[in-house]
């Protein structure tokens, strides 16, 4: 990728800007092309998705480092992924084109009960733009669903989100539902949430937690390594 356009891209996700009539977390960027006018120029040139990707999850990778430092916080993490967002509908129908190989195939749910979803959309869009293929099932999704979906699609991953202590427990019924259809044993199944944690991870037989978006992709890229 041309260097200038590669750091472009990077510098526009950890600003947050989507499109050039965005203002960044920084001043002085308005007027200047976003990640969706930087990824569709990139694809213009004939830049490669992968090499494109790269560039994003980079990005990414900056704002989970000024995340963990403090620098960073909610808002400004939701302005980055919303951007890498914009970028994955630019991308997705030339990955489709181009059958661009996928890390691994994952899918993503809040448990039946709970209707939060920031989280999972953080996640979500996190993990499309580090290359893998997600399907988000949306909020309160029953285990029925879910053994449907995971039957149809055959992920590699299942993620489940809960924010409320009294929806948590779907977690450990969605992973004995699992068990019950023998599907156990080809997925590995990762949760998140605020009342979640090693422990209760541990506690219903999931194969990790992630404390937050960036923690969750890196548990990914470690399960299917």
């Amino acid at each position: 990728m041309s260097e200038g356009l590669f750091e472009k891209l990077k510098e526009n996700v950890l600003q947050g800007r989507m499109e050039k009539e965005d203002e960044g977390i920084e001043e002085g960027y308005e007027g200047q092309p976003g990640v969706k006018e930087l990824t569709e120029e990139a694809l213009e040139k004939g830049i490669s998705t992968a090499d494109i990707l790269e560039a994003i999850n980079e990005g990414m990778l900056s704002v989970g480092e000024k995340f963990e430092k403090g620098e960073y916080f909610i808002p400004d993490m939701l302005a980055a992924s919303e951007a890498v967002g914009a970028a994955m509908e630019v991308l997705e129908p030339q990955m489709i084109k181009e059958k661009e190989q996928s890390k691994g195939k994952v899918i993503m749910a809040t448990v039946e009960g709970d209707i939060h979803d920031i989280g999972k959309n953080l996640v979500t869009i996190m993990l499309k733009g580090a290359g893998y293929q997600v399907k988000d099932l949306g909020t309160s999704v029953s285990s029925d669903r879910i053994i449907e979906e995971v039957e149809k699609e055959k992920p590699q991953v299942v993620g489940f989100s809960a924010l409320l202590d009294t929806t948590m427990a779907e977690m450990g019924k969605n992973i004995e539902a699992l068990k019950e259809k023998g599907l156990r044993d080809d997925v590995k199944v990762i949760i998140g949430g605020a009342p979640t944690s090693d422990p209760f991870a541990e506690k219903i037989g999931a194969d990790g937690y992630g404390k937050d978006a960036f923690a969750a992709v890196e548990l990914v890229k470690k399960l299917l390594a």
